[in-house]
């Protein structure tokens, strides 16, 4: 049994804990109106650090900067009639010579931003990505719009490897993806001193950063592209990264001179939700039936016996779920990721060893099972729902538990002190949404360092949580840890206060204690709430050494004393689902705009019809190429077809994401479609 195992057996009151403060609760409801001790001000790091490289904000406007050159690529090659926000000044720094670091949501266009200007260049861009699973679709899609791209890993044999490296100093490839670890072998150093290099591309930046949720050691030798090619272009690009940590990434990877482009971190069709912990897979299920049944998403869970279970016990209900994690064979691994991006409403329920670079548009909704590390850690996991600009869910049951995994993994972790601090403050802050009750997008933009107004899709938005003058309570339930002696778990602390004569209570002598039957004023839901938002709030703490004793910090004397008074949320069980598959119905009649925005026009049914008949088409094609069916074309791409109908081939040009390779290799099939004929389905040949 593993140690979150462990402890969410002790949690749930199960057999074997016979010390005396063995009785830990079962996973108590949350409710919580304060943020946590030690949560950080909006605006700043974790540690209080401040942003101090130069940042160059978001420009709705900035596609006036483009030039014609970048945009006539960005139309032949990707399909598309305007950049968004600053890919145009981030493409022409990088076209010009010049460094950057940018960071922009998932789905919001950070590939064009390096490989545009790779195409603008002399010679080939090196695109560094963490995930040699991977690399086949992103090489695929840009092999379907006509770009010469390739990816060397150690997946390929010796004899493909050694092509590949001919054809790179050959001057045949426009785009390279390589894995970090072997981009820093000396063979391949030696390999780029004979290729005329148009920049370098370090995808997923965020990993180079010791404090964050995602480091690969590998990541910290990439200074070495600044050492040994210091005239070549470099671009780090990342959806997640605090102050602490952008400053991170412009010190590790010798980015002095690199401009910061900041967007948004909004994901403005992502509904946050987060519920009270009470049957966990029981409000999976309920969630996913209600909301996304036969769509795909993502569950993720800690520990690898809690996803092999639950995708086991999901699949027993109905659902299509497969799982992921490291501990599975390679082959196995492969064949799940693969099946989850070329099926339909696949649910994979998975370690954080998925996900990262996930390209799959259509990701309708990503659960947590078990509390991330960190915001960061949430928001990109969740990030990886709807990417297509789609209506998406960001579900979380969160209970007691989820506090004591994560402070005894920080507790046990073998970092220093510095570290155990870092780490701490980002789960206080983390802690910190799951416990607000505003807004929980305001809380979220807050800690990147992004103002915002309330957003009227998330939970606390869509049903206001009520909260109560808690402070009698708290000093009740503060008390009554202290005069059991700081030894007992939370059932027994119940016990005590609601003046329950059970036979261990009778037995420690707690029924002459001042507290005994004090609390009886409030139900035993109530005080599980109580007790679980003191832990996370920072007034109590769980003595993970002491089989789940309930323990008193510095914080709570304050509140012993009458001091300082306790505001808590009052315990809501679980949020029902608001309109959400009426949402999602209705929006999947809408058409989702290209790169400059979106289009709220509603198909008609006979428009539906051809949409359905574009999406087996699709399909058919993917399937004859072993390419996943977005790299064919997008959803938003085929429901524009279908609504506008187009018939030659300079209207279907006009559509967005359909490139003059694409029109050339697709074209006819999709005007046969469009008059209402029969497609044939191409070989399943390289489109490069």
């Amino acid at each position: 049994m593993d140690s979150t195992d462990r402890i969410e057996d002790l949690l749930a009151g199960l057999p074997g804990a016979d010390a005396p403060n063995g009785d830990d609760s079962p996973v108590l409801p949350v409710a919580a109106g304060a943020s946590p001790a030690g949560t950080s001000p909006a605006g700043t790091s974790p540690t209080g650090a401040a942003n101090t490289a130069p940042v160059t904000p978001a420009d709705p406007s900035s596609g006036a900067a483009a030039s014609p050159r970048a945009l006539a690529i960005l139309r032949e090659t990707f399909g598309y009639g305007a950049f968004r926000g600053p890919q145009a000044e981030i493409v022409e720094r990088l076209a010009a010579g010049g460094d950057a670091l940018v960071l922009m949501p998932t789905g919001g266009g950070k590939s064009l931003c390096y490989q545009i200007p790779s195409l603008m260049r002399e010679g080939c861009g090196i695109v560094v990505s963490p995930l040699i699973a991977l690399m086949h679709d992103q090489v695929a899609a840009l092999r379907q719009l006509g770009v010469r791209a390739a990816a060397l890993n150690s997946a390929l044999s010796a004899r493909d490897a050694r092509a590949v490296e001919r054809a790179l100093t050959d001057g045949e490839i426009d785009l390279l993806y390589v894995a970090p670890e072997r981009l820093v072998t000396a063979g391949f150093m030696e390999l780029l001193a004979r290729t005329r290099v148009a920049l370098f591309a370090i995808d997923e930046a965020h990993c180079v950063s010791q404090w964050g949720h995602d480091f690969r050691p590998e990541y910290l030798q990439l200074s070495v592209l600044h050492e040994r090619f210091p005239a070549i272009p470099r671009i780090a690009l990342t959806a997640t990264a605090d102050p602490l940590t952008r400053d991170e990434i412009v010190e590790r990877l010798a980015l002095r001179d690199a401009r910061v482009f900041v967007s948004s971190f909004d994901r403005p069709n992502i509904r946050y939700t987060i519920v009270d912990r009470a049957d966990a897979r029981a409000q999976l299920l309920r969630f996913i039936r209600d909301e996304h049944a036969g769509e795909a998403g993502i569950v993720y869970c800690l520990s690898r016996r809690k996803v092999d279970e639950t995708a086991t016990w999901l699949a027993a209900h109905g659902v299509r779920a497969i799982a992921y994690h490291a501990g599975m064979d390679a082959a196995s691994r492969e064949a799940h990721q693969t099946q989850f991006q070329r099926e339909d409403g696949i649910v994979v329920v998975a370690t954080i060893a998925f996900g990262m670079g996930i390209d799959k548009p259509d990701v309708r909704f990503v659960a947590h099972l078990d509390l991330p590390k960190s915001i960061e850690g949430y928001y990109q996991e969740t990030g990886r729902a709807g990417r297509d600009g789609e209506p998406a869910d960001a579900w979380m049951a969160y209970g007691l538990a989820d506090v004591v995994q994560q402070r005894r993994m920080i507790d046990l972790s073998e970092g220093d002190e510095a570290y155990k601090r870092v780490a701490g403050a980002k789960l206080d802050a983390l802690l910190g949404l799951c416990e607000t009750a505003g807004c929980r997008r305001v809380r979220l933009l807050a800690y990147f360092g992004e103002a915002s107004a309330p957003c009227g899709n998330c939970d606390n938005c869509l049903a206001p949580p009520r909260t109560w003058d808690a402070t009698e309570a708290a000093r009740k339930a503060l008390s009554c840890i202290y005069r059991t002696g700081q030894r007992f778990g939370v059932v027994h602390l119940i016990d005590v206060l609601l003046g329950r004569d059970t036979e261990r209570v009778q037995r420690w002598g707690h029924t002459q204690l001042a507290v005994f039957g004090v609390g009886a004023d409030l139900d035993e839901q109530t005080w599980r709430s109580v007790f679980r938002q003191l832990v996370a709030l920072g007034f109590a703490r769980v003595d993970h050494e002491a089989h789940g004793a309930i323990r008193l910090t510095d914080a709570s004397r304050p509140v012993l004393r009458g001091d300082q008074a306790v505001s808590l949320r009052s315990d809501v069980r679980e949020k029902r689902a608001v309109a959400g598959t009426r949402r999602r119905r209705a929006s999947r009649a809408t058409l989702a705009g290209g790169a400059g925005g979106r289009d709220d026009t509603v198909l008609s049914p006979a428009d539906e019809a051809l949409l359905d008949r574009l999406k087996a088409w699709r399909l058919a094609q993917a399937k004859a190429q072993s390419v996943p069916a977005y790299v064919i074309l997008h959803d938003a791409t085929l429901a524009e077809i279908a609504r506008r109908r187009p018939r030659a081939a300079h209207e279907l040009g006009e559509i967005a994401g359909i490139g003059a390779k694409k029109l050339e290799r697709y074209g006819d099939d999709l005007a046969t479609l469009v008059a209402g004929g029969d497609a044939p389905v191409s070989a399943a040949t390289d489109p490069g």
